[in-house]
């Protein structure tokens, strides 16, 4: 062939190369015909990974503008690849080739032609099938067909999202703009690793926005483990920049690793991810140079598993037994101990939040497994799976500590008693007990401490799964009794059947106590997770925090009734939005941020009645004397939180 043209076409050149490895510049041609290629490289058995190459090296020589010619037979596996990897950035139809009849290959030629756009939108692709195509070659055809359709749709969906998954490729082809400048303010998300290969890596690259130095780094990678991947600080934009600001990077990528990592050493990961990363950095990184990769703690320094289980309404659920590397100042307080081990209750679907918290000790209840009796009303459900490893608490004959409060947010919510202390004062020296609603269970933590430092409370915990209420009494020593008991139903509904029983007699009749009903609640405290903690708010679930169910709330409540919710968001406007919500149904408002933690406790007074700050310190000293607590350091720190109430109104 070479000899043929020499002389008719002299400026035709003929290289010899490999064309899943081109030694040819980037951006330097116009066109790229490809008669054959790419199906050769992709007949069965290669697979795709030449094809991809190839087809990167494609992509690399071609000038924006420049055209991809690709004449193939539309095989289901080599569409799958040609089609989304010309995604961003590009511009593609598809046509048949009138041809022919013949006695040869049964499937007709197809010509694809890809133009480079360098433009973030996404182009669905266009096709021009002749109708003899489609009446001759009807299975060929369908199959084209639906791969078209596949893709499109696949644009489509991205097309309306604010944010574009990138390919490391694109991004270095002028995809996002240039990407050896910095261009403060851009967050650009994209995936490391080609998807033929065995491990790839989810990605968000954020350039610091402007005027937001000095730095420390030019360029640095954070690892996000899957156990807080779902986190709003890392799955969230506005996370993701308080990140960026505590970094100290002009330019950082975070790289969410998942289950496919699982078996990777962090050394191993670092390795893998170096190569790729090091192709981020604004200006380029030579070989020799170090990548600082930081990673988000889990804090844990020994674990141990004592139960999973799965649960048809909450999903997978863990107990395990911890010794963090840190403790918190008020625990070590509490417990002068060097390894102070925790039993922990986590649901998966929420599994960067602990559900419960409990101080294990050698004085506690008994925290493994018992064969008590159950007791709680509604119906029972049943686990799909159990499973219990022997556990080293077991042999240390370590036992959950009923008399320590290891949540801090747990301290918090009875601090806030101190709103209404004077009113419970009135009805302990009566005698009388103090109508409560937990909604949410968990261990169980919170209602066996209320039960044992406030013994004039009536407590009934709502708690919509059996399963939960199992784990609390084998695992957490949670016994029920006359005045503490647990009703296996929906916390909404129960708290609205409530609401309409106190209006109705409320209209038929008063009591003896003031003119409050029989059936008023005098405290209601939500404690409930979210199962979809990417809205910004892991605690409490969306639905408790909707007008009808605040209504039914407040209707429930006595005239001095006092109404509490576990807020956990790191969103300042999400938690405003909240607390405007909840200033349109209560009287009052009165918050606790708890100092270095996600969680606030807010607290709504049905009464009209103002408390004022001044009126604070005697309020706390009438919680001081209403409680009787077995460690009075514990009842100090209570009195101490209560101190630092905020009001909201």
């Amino acid at each position: 062939m070479l000899r043929k043209n020499v002389r008719v076409r002299k400026e035709m050149k003929w290289r010899v190369m490999d064309m899943t490895h081109m030694q040819l510049d980037d951006e330097s041609f116009d066109a790229v015909v490809d008669k054959g290629g790419l199906d050769a490289l992709m007949e069965p058995g290669h697979g795709p990974k030449l094809g991809n190459q190839y087809l990167s090296e494609v992509k690399r020589v071609l000038k924006v503008g420049g055209k991809f010619i690709c004449l193939t037979l539309g095989e289901s596996h080599v569409l799958a690849l040609l089609l989304p990897k010309f995604r961003y950035g590009w511009k593609m139809s598809i046509h048949a080739i009138p041809q022919k009849t013949s006695n040869g290959s049964s499937l007709q030629t197809l010509m694809v032609i890809a133009e480079k756009d360098n433009s973030a939108m996404l182009c669905p692709i266009s096709s021009s099938m002749l109708q003899s195509f489609v009446d001759s070659n009807g299975s060929q055809a369908m199959g084209v067909s639906n791969a078209l359709d596949t893709e499109n749709d696949i644009r489509s969906k991205h097309s309306s999202y604010s944010d574009i998954i990138y390919t490391l490729e694109d991004l270095k082809i002028g995809a996002n703009g240039k990407l050896e400048e910095l261009s403060p303010g851009r967050r650009v998300q994209l995936t490391l690793g080609e998807l033929v290969a065995s491990s790839v890596y989810r990605a968000v690259l954020l350039d610091a926005p402007q005027d937001s130095g000095p730095f420390i780094y030019d360029f640095g990678a954070f690892l996000v483990p899957k156990t807080r991947a779902r986190e709003w600080l890392f799955s969230s934009e506005e996370g993701q920049w308080l990140i960026v600001e505590n970094s100290k990077a002009a330019r950082l990528v975070m790289i969410f690793l998942d289950i496919s990592h699982a078996s990777l050493s962090m050394d191993e990961i670092q390795k893998d991810l170096s190569p790729l990363v090091k192709q981020l950095a604004q200006g380029g990184v030579g070989d020799g140079v170090k990548i600082p990769f930081l990673a988000a703690s889990d804090g844990i320094k020994e674990r141990s598993i004592v139960h999973q289980v799965a649960s048809t309404l909450t999903g997978p659920i863990i107990v395990d037994d911890v010794i963090y590397e840190k403790v918190d100042d008020d625990i070590s307080t509490l417990i002068p101990s060097e390894d102070v081990m925790f039993r922990r209750l986590t649901f998966e679907r929420s599994e960067c939040l602990v559900q419960s918290e409990a101080v294990l000790t050698s004085g506690g209840e008994d925290a493994g497994p018992k064969d008590q009796k159950k007791t709680s009303s509604g119906k029972r459900g049943n686990p799909k799976k159990s499973i219990s490893p022997a556990s080293p608490t077991q042999e240390n004959n370590l036992k959950v500590d009923h008399n320590y409060l290891a949540s801090s947010y747990h301290t918090a919510i009875i601090s806030g008693f101190m709103l209404i202390s004077v009113y419970l004062g009135k009805i302990a020296a009566t005698g009388s007990m103090v109508k409560t609603s937990v909604i949410g269970l968990g261990a169980g933590l919170l209602p066996m401490f209320l039960h044992r430092c406030l013994p004039f409370l009536d407590i009934e915990v709502l708690e919509l799964d059996p399963v939960v209420l199992d784990l609390a009494r084998d695992h957490f020593g949670f016994i029920e009794d006359k005045y503490l008991k647990v009703h296996i139903t929906d916390g909404i509904k129960h708290i609205e059947e409530a609401a309409k029983m106190g209006a109705t007699l409320s209209e038929s009749c008063e009591s003896s106590n003031g003119g409050l009903t029989s059936g008023s609640l005098d405290i209601l405290i939500v404690d409930v997770d979210s199962s979809d903690s990417s809205s910004g708010i892991s605690c409490p679930a969306p639905d408790f925090l909707e007008d009808s169910f605040l209504l039914a709330a407040k209707n429930s409540l006595s005239e001095h009734g006092l109404f509490i919710i576990n807020l956990v968001s790191r969103s300042q406007d999400l938690k405003d939005g909240v607390f405007s919500r909840l200033k349109t149904v209560f009287g009052q408002l009165f918050s606790l941020q708890l100092d270095e933690d996600v969680n606030e406790v807010v607290f709504a007074i049905k009464s009209e009645t103002c408390l004022k700050e001044d009126d604070f310190s005697e309020a706390c000293n009438e919680l001081a004397k209403l409680l009787t607590v077995e460690k009075a350091s514990m009842s100090q720190r209570i009195i101490g939180y209560a101190s630092k109430v905020k009001n909201l109104s």
